[in-house]
């Protein structure tokens, strides 16, 4: 156990699946707690077979949200698999589960049947909607949800239909706030003893990350116009073309607007401009002056550009494919992207912990584990399981116990 690190000791069961329960759990194990993720032992995570294969069990969907977990494989509809999760439940601070409504309870892995085993328990339930409201039993999928909070119908540009996000912004925004709600717990734990029930939906989550944008909707009793990669508010702030490529231009105050024009390209008398001299006029007459300054960036080289507007102190820069941002100097300078040996597949990508501890990032402790890499380890040592009785739920094979790894 590495004491340095701040969840060094808490034990963490992860029954959940797919996004937004591992993402939380994997920020958990980041900070230094002992994640067990419990898998079905043959077929894995369901996002073991999405994205494309790194290794047998392994790939880039399941590996971008299982860093610093150990994998038991464990079948949880067979009575001896459900008892190993009770036992591991007993021994942890920390539970997480994305079952449809009413499936923990029918394995006996529920709130209030744990709770009383083990009062200390903190417990996460995340599911597609309301546990409390009259969709509680619907399954939630991001795509789903994006349609129905409104965000697919704030994304894109002026006169396109609805767009989704790039990523699924809702289960990783779900995932991170059932990480913020954990932690809490444990720091009220600490003062109480006692563990809470913590409960969210992938449509809440929706809905908050509407944000401004939705208050905007609210207070003017409709939709808001889309900006694309402009700002709704902010003006010059988006996305223009140089000759050789686009680049990302923010200017926040008249300030700046007056030196983007003066020292940046060469233009001062549009910042005399009364039409363009405030940001709130510049709003106003947004479409006159960005076709003046299309025109003018276009005639520019990017790199040129760039040069000019960060020696004006204009916060800018590259629109790089992802690739090129992934091997950026910038993201290697970082250490956010790091490989560690795989004994099939050579090398594996992970990326980092974002978070650093008086200057130091957060390690990597374990790769992305391979199905039931540490089922025999996790019995032994965390349940205190004997070789025969481990050696008996392995004979008993995955429709009855665990799987051993399989890569």
């Amino acid at each position: 156990m590495n004491d340095d690190l701040p969840l060094a000791g808490i034990k963490v069961l992860d029954l959940s699946r797919v996004l937004a329960g591992p993402l939380s759990g994997m920020v958990l194990g980041d900070l230094g707690a002992d994640v067990v993720k419990v898998e079905h032992p043959e077929r894995g995570d369901d996002t073991r077979d999405w994205g494309l294969r790194v290794s047998e069990s392994g790939t880039t969907y399941f590996n971008s949200v299982n860093r610093n977990k150990r994998s038991l494989g464990l079948d949880l509809q067979s009575s001896a698999g459900q008892a190993v999760a009770r036992d591991l439940a007993c021994d942890s601070d920390v539970l997480i589960q994305n079952f449809k409504t009413g499936g923990a309870e029918r394995l006996g892995l529920g709130y209030e049947a744990l709770k009383a085993l083990n009062p200390g328990l903190i417990y996460c339930s995340i599911g597609g909607y309301d546990a409390h409201g009259p969709e509680a039993g619907r399954p939630g999928y991001d795509l789903v949800i994006q349609g129905e909070s409104g965000l697919m119908a704030m994304n894109g540009e002026a006169g396109q239909g609805p767009l989704k996000l790039g990523v699924a912004v809702v289960d990783l925004f779900t995932g991170m706030s059932a990480a913020q709600a954990i932690l809490a717990a444990l720091v009220q734990r600490g003062r109480t003893g006692l563990g809470r029930h913590i409960q969210l939906s992938l449509y809440d989550s929706g809905l908050t990350l509407t944000s401004y944008y939705g208050l905007e909707a609210l207070q003017k009793g409709e939709d808001p116009p889309k900006y694309g990669n402009s700002h709704p508010s902010i003006v010059p702030y988006g996305v223009f073309e140089a000759a050789d490529g686009p680049l990302v231009i923010t200017i926040g105050n008249n300030a700046q607007f007056a030196r983007f024009c003066r020292d940046a390209i060469g233009r001062p008398d549009l910042a005399e401009d009364p039409r363009f001299a405030t940001n709130l006029q510049r709003s106003i007459n947004r479409a006159e002056l960005l076709s003046i300054l299309a025109a003018e960036l276009k005639a520019r080289n990017r790199s040129d550009l760039l040069t000019a507007l960060a020696q004006a102190g204009i916060p800018c820069g590259e629109v790089l494919g992802l690739t090129e941002a992934l091997t950026s100097q910038r993201t290697g300078a970082a250490g956010m992207v790091q490989a560690f040996p795989h004994f099939k597949a050579g090398l594996t990508h992970v990326l980092a912990p974002p978070w650093r501890f008086d200057g130091e990032r957060l390690p990597i402790r374990t790769p992305p584990p391979a199905l039931g890499e540490h089922s025999r380890e996790i019995l032994a040592t965390r349940l205190d399981r004997g070789k025969d009785e481990i050696a008996g739920l392995e004979n008993d094979g995955g429709s009855h116990g665990y799987s051993r790894s399989r890569d």
